[in-house]
């Protein structure tokens, strides 16, 4: 069964800790690291950013985040690993990404999600309008 990455709207903090407690009766986790991204209310040009609607081609970014948790299986010891995001509108101040990453040791856990996070942004089609409160929109570029 293929797991649902992609969330209508945002990420609530009620699924970040029921993601949290559901690995509490895996023994052999002896670390967590936890990334969240929210929107922030950039200003450009006296104009500030209300919400970041996303969408995907969801096929092909599915697939390619199958490569990365591939990839980050093979180069770190986790024990587990998770990545949701939004699609849709999501407000300024809400969580649109969420990356949760377990292992047996701290270690692997910071640097697996910085890796993982980075390749997320640089990999995925994944695309975000940037809504002002004028109702003037942008296209997002990422930014490291």
């Amino acid at each position: 069964m293929k797991k649902n990455i992609f969330i209508e709207g945002a990420i609530s903090p009620e699924f970040i800790a029921e993601s949290i407690a559901k690995h509490q009766t895996k023994m052999n986790i002896g670390a967590h690291n936890i990334f969240l991204g929210q929107v922030r209310a950039d200003e450009l040009e006296n104009n500030k950013v209300a919400a970041i609607e996303y969408t995907t081609y969801k096929e092909m970014a599915e697939e390619k985040l199958l490569e990365i948790r591939e990839r980050a299986f093979e180069k770190y010891d986790l024990t587990c690993m998770h990545i949701y995001h939004s699609l849709g509108l999501i407000r300024e101040g809400e969580i649109c990404l969420f990356v949760f990453v377990s292992s047996k040791r701290r270690k692997q856990v910071y640097e697996a999600t910085a890796d993982i996070v980075n390749m997320v942004k640089s990999e995925v089609p994944i695309f975000g309008k940037e809504i002002f409160e004028n109702e003037e929109y942008q296209w997002k570029v990422n930014t490291f």
